[in-house]
C-alpha cells in the first residue's frame, strides 16, 4: 500500500466514523508563540482542548505536517543515522472533543489496523497505563487482545504520573493516561517488548498512541476529572507505511525510495559520486521535505529563530552532498521530485515550487562559497587530535563564526569520526565574542560603516607621529562633513601611525589635532573599516573637524610601548610553551593590550608549578639576551621554508611579514620591540582552562610585571602577619593551622553523629506503623546538614527494620532531602524515585539508589506541602 493511499484510507475511514477531515495547519504555528514548529497533530486543536475555542464539529481527523528540528523537540542530529528519525514527518490523528472516549477510540484503532490495513492481530501488542483498568478491560474483554499482549506501564520516570503511558500538556492543565499500539517485527529482530530492559531494540515498533484526556492537573498536583473527557491520537505515516510495505526502515518506503533516487541524481549532476544506501543521501532526502514545507509557510534562512533552524537544515544537507562530491548547488533541484510525491496531498508545494527552488538555490550558493575552506579547517583540526575524542570549542566557534557552520553541523561531522564537540568551550567562545562586542561600544563595528574612498597608508611601524588629511568623518555610524566639540565619531585619514586592531593586538590610542591645537580629536580605539582603511574612534574635545582638514596624528607612545612589549613577549611565550609542554601546543587565541598578554593554547591538563617556572625561565633568558628583532617582507612559501610559524586558521597573502623576536620566527603583522631586552621582565600571573583541551595563561611584562610582583609580596606579608609567623615560616604555619582545623572538624563530626543517633532514637517514636508492618516516617529537621540527615536515616533503619523514611531540612533558603527504604521494601518503593518526586515540588532534583537517595531544592515555602503530600501517598500505597 503506497504512502498516499495510506493517508487517504486513514482520513476516509475516520470520515466514515463521523469525523470532519480538517486540513493540516502550517508547520509554522502563527498563533502559538510557545511552539517553534508544529510537532504534533493536536497543536492546532490546543485551544479546543483547553476550552478556549469551539469548533462546529466534535470529531476531527487530520494528516498534520510536523517538524522536529529545533527547541525542545529536536531530532535533527539523529536524522540519517537511524531508521525512523526525521526532521519532517506526517502525523495522522483522530480527535474527540468531549464526544467519544476510550471504548470508541480503541475500537476505531483496532478496526482500522486489522480490517482496513489488514495487519495480523497476532503481530500487534498494546500498552496501557498501569492504573488504567478501564483501558485494559476494553482491550482484553471487548477487543479480545490476549492478556500476554497487553503491557501495563507505571510511573517509570521518577515521579508520580511521570510515565511513558501518561500524557501531560504541561506542569498543569489537561492530562491523562494513554495506550500505545506496537507492531512486532518478529523474534529475528533484536529487542524486547515495551517496559522491558531491551525495549529500545527494533523488534517492537510503536505505530499509534491514543491519549485519554480525562484530568486537569492543578498547581497542587491534584488530578481533577474533566467534565468532558477528550481523545487525542497520533500515528506516524512513515512508520505505518514501513510496516504495511514490509520494510524495516522508513527510508525504504515508496516516498523515500523515489526521493533517494532523485537525491542521488542531483548529487551526481553536481559532480558527486553518490553511494547507494549512504546515510548522506538519507539526510538529503529527509531535509528537502523539511526545507520545502518551511519555506512554503513563509520562513526564509536567517540567523534567528525559525530562519536559523531552516539555515541549519539546508547547510546540513549541503554538507552531506559535499561529502559525496557535489561542488555546486543541488538541493533545490529536488523540489520537483518532492512535488511529484506529495504535491497532490499538499498543493501548496506545487503552487510555490519556483519560490522554494529560488530560496534554496540562493542559500546553497552562499554556503558553497565557504564550505571548502571550512571543511579544510575542520579536517585538519580532526587530524590534529591524534587519537583524542573531543574537538575544542574554539575551533567549533571559528567554523561557526567564519564559515557559517552551525554547531550541530560540526558535531555531525565529528560524530562520523567518533569525536564529540566541547559545547561548553563553544558557548564560552560565543560569550566572549558577545562581551567584546558590548565592550567595544557603538562605534566598534567599523566594518559596518559605508566607505568607498582611498585607502589609509599605515606608517606606524616606523613612526608614532605623521601629518595626515581627513578623508571621511562619521557620527552615529553615518557619514558627516563636520564633527563639533563633544561629538563622538570615527575619523578616516589618508596616512596613519595608529595600529588598527588585528591579530590579537588591540588598536592604538592617541590624538588627532591641527598644528595649533585648536581642534583635538582624542582617539580611544583604532579599527579597520576595510582591509586597508583605518577608522579612528573617539571624541572631539575641542573645535570642529571637517573632511579635508590637514591634521597631525600622534599615537600614545607609552601605551603603544606597553602593548609592543606584551606582543613580543607573546612570541617568546609561545615558543617556550612548546619547548616545555611539547609540540602539540598550538595557539588558539590571544589578546595583547597594554596591561597583559592573554594566550590560549592547546593542552589537555593544567600546567604544574615547575612547568610555569620553566616557561618563565626560558622567556626571561631570551629577554636578557637582548637580541635584535628582525622583520622582513617576503613571499609566503619562502617564509615557511625558512621555518616561520603560521598560525592555524589565519589568512595570509602571497607576501607576508616575518618577525624574528630573539629565537622565535612567526608570521605577524603586529608591532614589536627593537630588541628583546626592552621587554624587561616576564611573569605568568595566572593559568587555567577555558575549554576542553584549551588552556590560558595571562602574562605580564615590564612595569606591569613589577607591580604584580609587589602586590603579591604585600599580600604574602599580610598573610604572614595574620598567621603570626615570619614570611619564610608561613608554609609550615599554614600546615599547622590546617591540622588544627582538621582535628576540630573531626570532633565536630563525632558530635553530629552523636546528635544524629539521639535524634534517630527520638524520631523512631514518631514513625507510623502500618498494618503491613512497615513504618512510615516523614519529618522536617531544620538545621541539619546532609551528613547528619544521612546518619539519622541509618539510625532509623537499624531501629525500625522495616521502614520508608523521608527527612528534610531547610537552611539559608535551601532544602536538603534524603530518603531511605529498608531492603524488604525496595521492591515496592524506590528511594531514588521517592526523593525525586519530592524534590520536583521544591524546585530541585536528585536521586540515588533504591535504598537511599538525596536531593536538594530552593523553594522552602513549598516544603511542608511537599512533605504532607508524600506522606499521604506513601501511606496510601503501602496500605494498599
Amino acid at each position: 500500500m503506497k504512502s498516499a493511499e495510506i493517508r487517504q484510507k486513514y482520513l476516509k475511514f475516520f470520515e466514515s466514523k463521523g469525523h470532519t477531515i480538517v486540513p493540516s495547519s502550517p508547520v509554522v504555528p502563527h498563533d502559538d508563540p510557545t511552539l517553534l514548529f508544529a510537532n504534533a497533530g493536536m497543536n492546532q486543536f490546543k485551544d479546543v482542548f483547553l476550552g478556549f475555542d469551539k469548533r462546529p464539529y466534535t470529531r476531527a481527523t487530520t494528516a498534520q505536517k510536523c517538524i522536529r528540528a529545533g527547541g525542545k523537540h529536536n531530532d535533527l542530529e539523529n536524522v540519517g543515522y537511524t531508521a525512523r528519525h526525521h526532521t519532517f514527518f506526517e502525523m495522522m490523528g483522530n480527535f474527540s472533543f468531549g464526544d467519544y472516549f476510550k471504548k470508541d477510540a480503541i475500537s476505531f484503532a483496532w478496526e482500522l489496523l486489522t480490517q482496513v490495513f489488514g495487519l495480523p492481530p497476532e503481530k500487534l501488542l498494546v500498552t496501557v497505563y498501569a492504573e488504567d483498568d478501564e483501558a485494559y478491560d476494553i482491550w482484553h474483554r471487548q477487543v479480545g487482545v490476549p492478556a500476554e499482549k497487553i503491557v501495563r506501564i507505571g510511573d517509570n520516570k521518577g515521579a508520580r504520573y511521570a510515565s511513558d503511558n501518561f500524557w501531560m500538556m504541561g506542569d498543569t492543565g489537561p492530562c491523562g493516561p494513554c495506550t500505545e499500539i506496537f507492531y512486532d517485527h518478529g523474534p529475528e529482530i533484536a529487542g524486547g517488548p515495551p517496559g522491558s530492559p531491551d525495549e529500545d531494540g527494533d523488534r517492537f515498533i510503536e505505530i499509534w498512541n491514543i491519549v485519554f484526556m480525562q484530568y486537569n492537573r492543578d498547581e497542587a498536583g491534584n488530578m481533577n476529572p474533566l467534565p468532558r473527557p477528550s481523545v487525542d491520537t497520533g500515528m506516524g505515516l512513515e512508520r505505518v507505511a514501513a510496516v504495511l510495505q514490509h520494510v524495516h526502515s522508513n527510508y525504504e518506503i515508496d516516498l523515500f525510495v523515489n526521493l533517494l533516487a532523485a537525491a542521488a541524481q542531483a548529487v551526481a549532476d553536481a559532480g558527486g559520486t553518490p553511494e547507494a544506501g549512504s546515510p548522506s543521501l538519507k539526510v538529503i532526502a529527509d531535509h528537502i521535505r523539511a526545507c520545502s514545507f518551511t519555506i512554503v509557510d513563509g520562513v526564509v534562512p536567517g540567523n534567528e529563530g525559525r530562519g536559523y533552524v531552516l539555515r541549519r537544515i539546508v547547510r546540513r544537507a549541503v554538507r552531506h552532498g559535499y561529502k559525496l562530491g557535489a561542488r555546486q548547488p543541488f538541493l533545490y533541484s529536488l523540489v520537483a521530485a518532492l512535488v511529484k510525491e506529495m504535491g497532490e496531498a499538499y498543493p501548496e508545494l506545487k503552487r510555490d515550487q519556483a519560490r522554494i527552488e529560488e530560496v534554496l538555490k540562493g542559500e546553497e550558493s552562499r554556503f558553497f562559497e565557504t564550505i571548502a575552506n571550512g571543511m579544510t579547517l575542520l579536517d585538519q583540526a580532526l587530524a590534529d587530535l591524534n587519537g583524542k575524542t573531543v574537538l575544542d570549542g574554539e575551533t567549533a566557534f571559528r567554523l561557526h563564526d567564519t564559515f557559517g557552520f552551525p554547531l550541530d553541523l560540526t558535531a555531525d561531522v565529528c560524530r562520523e569520526r567518533s569525536v564529540t564537540v566541547d559545547e561548553a568551550g563553544f558557548d564560552a567562545a560565543m560569550a566572549r565574542q558577545r562581551e567584546q562586542a558590548r565592550a567595544a561600544g557603538r562605534f566598534k563595528g567599523a566594518s559596518l560603516l559605508e566607505y568607498d574612498g582611498a585607502a589609509t597608508r599605515f606608517v606606524g611601524y616606523d613612526a608614532l607621529t605623521a601629518p595626515a588629511k581627513v578623508l571621511a568623518l562619521y557620527r552615529d555610524g553615518k557619514p558627516v562633513e563636520t564633527l563639533q566639540a563633544g561629538d563622538e565619531g570615527v575619523v578616516v585619514l589618508d596616512v596613519s601611525p595608529f595600529y588598527a586592531e588585528s591579530g590579537g593586538q588591540v588598536g592604538d590610542h592617541g590624538l588627532i589635532a591641527v598644528p595649533n591645537g585648536a581642534q583635538r580629536f582624542a582617539v580611544t580605539d583604532t579599527q579597520k573599516i576595510q582591509a586597508t582603511v583605518w577608522g579612528h574612534h573617539g571624541r572631539l574635545e575641542a573645535g570642529s573637524l571637517k573632511v579635508g582638514d590637514a591634521v597631525t596624528a600622534e599615537v600614545n607612545a607609552a601605551r603603544r610601548a606597553k602593548t609592543t612589549r606584551n606582543h613580543s613577549a607573546t612570541h617568546l611565550l609561545h615558543k617556550a610553551l612548546r619547548q616545555v609542554l611539547g609540540d602539540h601546543v598550538a595557539q588558539k587565541g590571544s589578546l595583547v593590550d597594554p596591561d597583559h598578554t592573554r594566550f590560549d593554547f592547546s593542552h589537555n591538563k593544567p600546567m604544574t608549578a615547575d612547568e610555569i617556572q620553566a616557561v618563565e625561565a626560558i622567556v626571561n633568558a631570551e629577554i636578557r639576551a637582548n637580541a635584535e628583532t628582525v622583520i622582513r617582507q617576503l613571499p609566503y612559501d619562502e617564509a615557511i621554508a625558512l621555518g616561520a610559524m603560521a598560525l592555524f586558521g589565519e589568512k595570509y597573502g602571497d607576501v607576508v611579514r616575518m618577525v624574528d623576536v630573539a629565537d622565535t620566527r612567526e608570521l605577524c603583522g603586529g608591532t614589536h620591540v627593537a630588541r628583546s631586552g626592552e621587554i624587561g621582565v616576564f611573569k605568568i600571573a595566572s593559568e587555567g582552562g577555558v575549554a576542553a583541551g584549551i588552556r590560558r595563561v595571562d602574562g605580564l611584562t615590564g612595569e606591569g610585571a613589577l607591580a604584580w610582583i609587589q602586590q603579591q609580596l604585600a599580600a604574602l606579608a599580610e598573610a604572614a602577619a595574620a598567621a603570626r609567623a615570619p614570611v619564610n615560616e608561613l608554609p609550615a604555619r599554614i600546615v599547622q593551622l590546617q591540622t588544627q582545623v582538621k582535628d576540630l572538624n573531626r570532633d565536630l563530626d563525632r558530635l553530629k553523629a552523636k546528635a544524629a543517633s539521639s535524634q534517630g532514637q527520638n524520631l523512631a517514636g514518631q514513625a507510623q506503623k502500618l498494618a503491613s508492618g512497615v513504618h512510615v516516617l516523614v519529618a522536617r529537621l531544620d538545621g541539619m546538614d546532609a551528613r547528619a540527615l544521612r546518619a539519622t536515616v541509618d539510625q532509623l533503619k537499624d531501629q525500625l527494620k522495616s521502614l520508608v523514611v523521608v527527612l528534610a531540612a531547610a537552611s539559608d533558603g535551601k532544602v536538603q532531602l534524603v530518603a531511605g527504604v529498608t531492603a524488604d521494601r525496595v521492591g515496592t518503593i524506590r528511594a531514588g524515585e521517592l526523593v525525586a518526586g519530592v524534590a520536583a515540588q521544591v524546585g530541585g532534583k536528585g536521586g540515588g539508589k533504591p535504598d537511599f537517595a538525596m536531593a536538594g531544592g530552593t523553594d522552602v515555602a513549598a516544603l511542608d506541602g511537599a512533605l504532607a503530600a508524600v506522606r499521604s501517598q506513601l501511606v496510601q500505597k503501602l496500605e494498599g
